[in-house]
């Protein structure tokens, strides 16, 4: 008997766009709802699904929650599924979502085996998926999890999206292998949008091709002010610096679970802070070599490496072998290096609580870093830029689109970890330098990654995959 798997609905508040005017001024805002208007006529009492693979742990979900937040409160029926899978299918999607990032992953093949594993998951999903679509709604088909649903997407005459958050500037075997396995699936989607058109595979019709960055939500846990006492509340009562007792956090907070040698650092000591997945991708070994071996001691700086709680993630089965490698790597560290170097996972349990930790820690960082091997948008370097924050990045994918070198934080070649570290070095000791880039690179996400021009592009992507019905 073949097994089923149900999507869920995932819940989420309908949230009004003006709160958005005190940051882009009331004209941005004029011209979303106009906007909104003019789609939810040509939808004509039609929904807007999204699916994806998990609701919570990551960047898609992060910007779906808020997102579909504003589109509800423009009028729009719009819904959020969640497909459901096990290790097996999560083991093959993650090969993939590496493959799309250049990749190997786990270096194991993408073979029949693999699909039928694939098809099993997605052939368990379709009939309560399908139970939920109605013909000529608008379905937005998120990564590689749920890709394999389209063709019975389009086949029960909904208007299929595929957008895709990972890819790779230039394309290797890896990259071609994993959209050779994903390309029979998504040939019918009538549009696809990707975060960068270098991502996008060459058999992708360019009059199907849509860009579209993403974006941060300045009112989220994760993004919202912040003052000085909640950052140090929040990050005493995690254990990710000293507590002097006077403190307290805005609410309660569960302890992180800290790896370190001796005590807290005091809140006096600079913070070189990298916040990601334990994802290889995301090169946390490189982060601390480089720091160890190319940041001067005698600045008095201290690394932290902070990711959620390696079980925290659904489709996520790589962070905890992330974890326990990095973690290994830092044992075998000197005393003395172990000395400059915390690693530390958040809890998951209360995902505002999670993002608060988060906020706080870029907040207090001195210097921001993401020293990604491969990157789709690299949401945590929006975040970090949002909060002032100078940011230290690979020169990979969408991070380029984000981060003018010199001007709103700087580039290098994440193979360069001298160069990394000289940078680093750079902005703890020059900190006119650093405020300099921090307060260009708030002025940079504030015209071009918040929420209302992600959804205006999304508005014209809709106009597009409708109007082309008629």
């Amino acid at each position: 008997m073949e097994s089923r798997h149900d999507v869920t609905a995932v819940p989420f508040p309908a949230l009004d766009p003006h709160r958005l005017a005190r940051y882009v001024g009331a004209a941005r805002i004029e011209q979303l709802e106009e906007t909104a208007a003019r789609v939810r006529a040509l939808l004509g009492g039609r929904r807007v699904l999204n699916v994806s693979s998990t609701a919570h742990g990551g960047g898609v979900a992060e910007m779906l929650h808020t997102l579909l937040g504003y589109v509800r409160h423009t009028g729009i029926d719009s819904e959020w599924l969640v497909i459901s899978g096990d290790t097996d299918f999560f083991t093959i999607t993650k090969r993939l979502h590496n493959g799309l990032y250049g990749g190997p992953g786990d270096g194991l093949e993408l073979d029949r085996d693999a699909r039928e594993t694939y098809d099993r998951v997605i052939d368990a999903n379709r009939p309560s998926l399908l139970a939920a679509v109605r013909p000529g709604d608008v379905v937005i088909v998120h990564d590689p999890q749920p890709a394999g649903l389209v063709p019975a997407l389009t086949a029960h005459g909904a208007r299929v999206v595929w957008r895709c958050h990972v890819g790779v500037d230039r394309a290797n075997e890896w990259s071609e292998r994993a959209w050779g396995f994903l390309r029979p699936y998504l040939e019918e989607a009538h549009a696809f949008v990707f975060s960068r058109a270098a991502f996008a595979p060459g058999w992708v019709d360019a009059l199907r091709l849509h860009v579209i960055p993403p974006s941060i939500d300045p009112f989220t846990p994760k993004n919202c002010e912040l003052v000085p006492e909640d950052v140090l509340g929040l990050l005493g009562a995690s254990g990710l610096v000293s507590a002097d007792g006077s403190r307290s956090p805005r609410r309660a907070v569960r302890p992180a679970q800290v790896v370190r040698e001796g005590a807290a650092p005091d809140p006096r000591v600079p913070l070189v802070v990298q916040v990601s997945r334990w994802d290889r991708l995301k090169d946390m070994p490189g982060v601390l070599i480089g720091f160890v071996d190319g940041v001067p001691r005698g600045i008095g700086a201290r690394l932290v490496l902070a990711g959620p709680a390696v079980d925290g993630v659904d489709d996520d089965p790589e962070a905890r072998g992330v974890w326990e490698e990095t973690v290994a790597l830092w044992r075998g560290l000197p005393r003395s290096d172990r000395e400059r170097v915390q690693l530390a996972t958040i809890p998951m349990e209360d995902l505002a609580e999670n993002a608060l930790v988060v906020n706080a820690l870029q907040r207090h960082a001195t210097v921001v870093v993401q020293k990604s091997l491969a990157e789709g948008f690299g949401l945590t370097v929006a975040e970090a830029m949002w909060k002032s924050r100078p940011v230290v990045a690979s020169a990979v994918g969408g991070i380029v689109d984000q981060i003018v070198d010199g001007e709103t934080g700087l580039l290098h070649e994440p193979s360069d970890l001298p160069g990394f570290a000289a940078r680093v070095t750079r902005l703890l000791e020059e900190p006119d330098e650093a405020a300099r880039l921090g307060e260009g690179a708030r002025r940079r996400v504030r015209r071009a990654f918040l929420g209302d021009r992600h959804l205006l592009q999304y508005a014209a992507l809709l106009e597009r995959v409708l109007g082309g019905e008629r």
